[in-house]
């Protein structure tokens, strides 16, 4: 597989610090800067006087699916200038124009600051011990100093990483596309489709067939990841290729701007985008399931009409009440979690303990305790394990070891 780049390529470097309320609390202070931040003057720089920066400010929590994000501008300065008798100490002033996101966040949350390879600021703050928090801590490799310090990484000197799928699914989160490697099989998915889309079931196959190597047998939980990966990429080159050739067809009706129509095709391109990773995820678990020759009903209906993902080892046996239930299983897939892993526990009653199967990294230690106490196994492929921390790895469990759970004569084909 190809590999998709480097995170230098999109950050110089990266800190995260803890908030004090004198930083984000206009009943403590009225004062607008983030304080502590001196080290940040590596990548931004010492100058004499006051200056202006480009900075994006960016609201971030577990709830919300886009971040609130406000392109302004901060005023970088040392904060001991006619203090020449002490060293330098360097602020960061934000706007009242960045009210509405830094406002947000209460004393103890987080902000991050990180200097884009354009040159930019990011000034991220999102919520103490949240799912975000985690993701970037592990994106970036910083941790959190009880003394409201910044802690940050030049990302170049102190260690690059791979952009790999945990990596990427952050970076998209934050509104930045990773580029793509072009696959080997462009060239076939082209000349097979054209540049029009089939459906997701279709697509999906010539994702896994296009990978020779794979062995969803021998390593489920990589044949997931591989699969994943190889549609993600083939599905940009292809979307790209659409969005080229209607753009170049313009947006011209009658001699007048077609506004609605850029607006609707615009929208169908974002729609697309959402929904195809989620079928895509279902339609490759189904291929391992079938390659493990495991009995299952897609998209089966359980009680009012609910339906489960995938029910384990049928709806026959679950709707007959002399089927023993410990030996159902409900087996959920979402691509992400956030919120919505709650839906799961309105799914089949009868079976006690359910399973979720998610591509998310660094879910929040909140999170997969409330799972916990709810039943809820979270299943993660094994090499997104290293995201969580140390006391959640020991609760998670990875695709073989369900897989190997319920493939025993109760589930075999």
């Amino acid at each position: 597989m190809a590999t998709h780049g480097l995170l230098s390529r999109h950050f110089i470097g990266a800190g995260a610090k803890m908030l004090k309320g004198t930083e984000v609390d206009p009943t403590v202070s009225r004062g607008h800067e983030f304080q502590g931040v001196d080290i940040f003057r590596a990548f931004v720089g010492t100058p004499d006087a006051r200056e202006t920066i480009p900075v994006t400010y960016l609201w971030m929590d577990d709830e919300q699916d886009v971040p609130l994000r406000l392109d302004l501008t901060g005023t970088w300065y040392n904060s001991r200038k006619e203090k020449t008798h002490r060293p330098a100490e360097y602020r960061l002033y934000y706007p009242a124009a960045a009210e509405g996101v830094v406002h947000r966040a209460r004393a103890g949350d987080t902000l991050f600051l990180c200097m884009t390879a354009k040159r930019r600021v990011l000034a991220i703050l999102c919520p103490a011990d949240s799912s975000i928090e985690q993701k970037l801590l592990w994106l970036f490799g910083l941790r959190l100093d009880a003394d409201f310090s910044l802690n940050q990484r030049n990302i170049l000197q102190d260690g690059d990483r791979n952009l790999d799928l945990a990596a990427r699914y952050i970076l998209d989160e934050l509104g930045i596309e990773a580029e793509e490697p072009e696959p080997a099989a462009v060239d076939q998915m082209v000349a097979k489709f054209g540049t029009v889309f089939p459906s997701t079931t279709i697509f999906s196959e010539f994702a896994r067939r296009s990978l020779k190597t794979v062995d969803p047998l021998a390593d489920p939980d990589g044949a997931l990841i591989a699969w994943m990966e190889q549609e993600e990429a083939l599905f940009r080159h292809m979307e790209r290729l659409v969005v080229e050739q209607r753009l170049r067809a313009g947006f011209i009706e009658e001699g007048a701007a077609d506004v609605e129509g850029f607006l609707s095709f615009s929208l169908s391109v974002q729609n697309r985008r959402k929904s195809r990773a989620g079928y895509a995820f279902a339609h490759h678990v189904e291929a391992v399931l079938k390659a493990w020759k495991i009995r299952y009903k897609r998209e089966a209906t359980t009680e009012k009409r609910n339906a489960a993902d995938f029910l384990l080892p049928g709806e026959a046996e679950y709707a007959d009440l002399t089927y023993p239930a410990e030996q159902l299983r409900i087996l959920a897939v979402k691509t992400t979690c956030k919120d919505r892993w709650r839906q799961v526990l309105s799914e089949a009653h009868r079976i006690a303990e359910k399973h979720l199967l998610t591509l998310e990294p660094a879910i929040s230690r909140t999170q997969t305790a409330e799972m916990q106490s709810q039943k809820l196994q979270l299943i993660v492929p094994k090499s997104l394990h290293e995201t969580y921390h140390a006391d959640q790895q020991i609760w998670l469990v990875d695709f073989l070891y369900f897989l190997s759970e319920v493939s025993g004569h109760r589930y075999s084909a």
